[in-house]
């Protein structure tokens, strides 16, 4: 009798099964990062080099996840491993500038369009929250809209509309407070336009830039220059949510490709060539709200306060200078974008070889499966929300079976060195991850 899917990823993880229950001991849930959370436990990862990665038990996984989509130039690369070898006998904190600093400042700005000045922060998440208060202190109001299901990171004022029912916030432990001055809307260009004109308190309105979770749910053709066009119109902020799209969707990000310009963006990830690290960019006259000008007064009670111990340090500066002097070629980004049109074309041929309603879907070096039908029209948060669980799981199961390693939810981003081999690899993978799945009536074929 075959082994199941369950028994066969039992069976080439002993090592992993071994170190779950020391990892429970010590982690909540036995992880730092909520998405990684499996059943019956996460294989634990031993190394990484350019697109593959091998795990405590020798495994060896084409890998999609990719540092949580940090790692455009794949694992190790060459020149980002040099610059922190380089620089780290030097010493990792100074607490003043350094020349690394401004080169990697310098390096922002010549690519992001929208950034005339930046300030680096510690993480995606952290830049969220500094672009939000740059927002509220610039305006002097209150509240900002966000839109369902939209990723912004895990503080205070990004949990609620992060998961459905998104009426309630998607953690406990967060303050009314927090809860009141956060609106959340469908991605529904005249809903915000009314609230922006019945509400005189908002700040500014935030949106991931590929549309919610990486692209998972994409956004509406012209929604990103509808709501420019309605945010200038009333007066409010526009932050683009530039953490996945930063300089992977061109190296200077969604609005670069796009031609859009907001007022402020938020970068991580790739910025740092997959070290920790993120950054706010703007627009001058919304930077400026930052500046310490001398004046008591001023500097006290007038301006926007932003600290950070790690902010800009001497390692992440210098990956984040290797990185972007290789991102700014565009190559990388080219490379990536092509295998990843690859595999959702030949990924979508085996669903429907196998007559598995199944859609693969995603823009530039992204793919999404929905196990819900051939088509994503009208696919919402709360559509996929009702996707079977055991499917989402048994499917990334199958494929770590056969050397594939997928983000949690069935998705995935390519870095610039995949190669043809690797995406031909990857889909004999997907092959027998479906055939699998069907032999067990996980899946159903139509």
């Amino acid at each position: 009798m075959a082994e199941t899917i369950r028994e066969t990823f039992l069976r080439r993880n002993p090592k992993s099964a071994e170190l779950h229950p020391r990892f429970k001991k010590v982690l909540p849930s036995g992880v730092s990062h909520d998405m990684r959370v499996t059943d019956p436990f996460p294989i634990c990862i031993a190394r990484g080099e350019g697109a593959h990665k091998w795990d405590v038990d020798g495994n060896e996984y084409i890998d999609y996840g990719l540092g949580s989509a940090s790692l455009l130039l794949g694992h190790a690369h060459p020149d980002v491993v040099k610059a922190l070898i380089d620089v780290a006998p030097y010493g990792s904190h100074y607490g003043l500038p350094i020349e690394a600093e401004l080169e990697w400042g310098e390096r922002v700005c010549d690519l992001m369009p929208c950034a005339d000045k930046v300030r680096f922060v510690g993480s995606g998440a952290e830049a969220t929250m500094l672009a939000m208060r740059i927002a509220r202190g610039y305006t002097g109001k209150n509240k900002m809209i966000r839109w369902e299901s939209h990723y912004h990171g895990w503080h205070d004022y990004v949990m609620p509309g992060t998961l459905p029912p998104f009426d309630r916030p998607a953690s406990i432990g967060i303050p009314e407070g927090a809860i009141a001055s956060v609106i959340v809307l469908p991605t529904d260009l005249a809903v915000l336009e009314r609230t922006l004109a019945n509400d005189n308190d908002i700040a500014g309105v935030i949106t991931e830039g590929s549309g919610a979770s990486y692209g998972t749910v994409p956004l509406p053709p012209g929604f990103l220059e509808g709501v420019r066009s309605l945010t200038e119109q009333y007066g409010v902020v526009m932050i683009l949510d530039e953490v996945i799209t930063g300089f992977r969707w061109s190296p200077g990000g969604l609005q670069k490709k796009i031609g859009l310009m907001p007022d402020l963006c938020t970068m991580a990830k790739v910025l740092t060539g997959g070290l920790p690290g993120g950054a706010v960019g703007g627009r001058d006259q919304f930077m400026q709200v930052m500046e310490q000008t001398g004046d008591a007064g001023h500097d006290r009670f007038e301006r926007v306060s932003h600290g950070g111990t790690f902010n800009a340090n001497p390692y992440c500066a210098a990956t984040g200078n290797a990185a972007l002097s290789i991102v700014a070629t565009g190559e990388m980004q080219d490379q990536a974008d092509r295998m990843a049109a690859r595999l959702r074309t030949g990924l979508q041929e085996l669903f429907n070889r196998y007559e598995v309603p199944a859609a693969v879907y995603g823009d530039a070096s992204t793919f999404h499966v929905y196990f819900g039908g051939r088509s994503i029209e009208g696919l919402d948060a709360n559509t996929l929300k009702n996707i079977s669980p055991a499917i989402q799981q048994n499917f990334r199961q199958a494929v770590q079976n056969h050397g594939v390693d997928l983000m949690s939810r069935c998705s995935g981003v390519l870095s610039g060195v995949h190669t043809e081999a690797d995406i031909d690899q990857t889909l004999e993978g997907f092959d027998e991850a479906i055939k699998a799945m069907l032999a067990e009536g996980i899946l159903q074929a139509e």
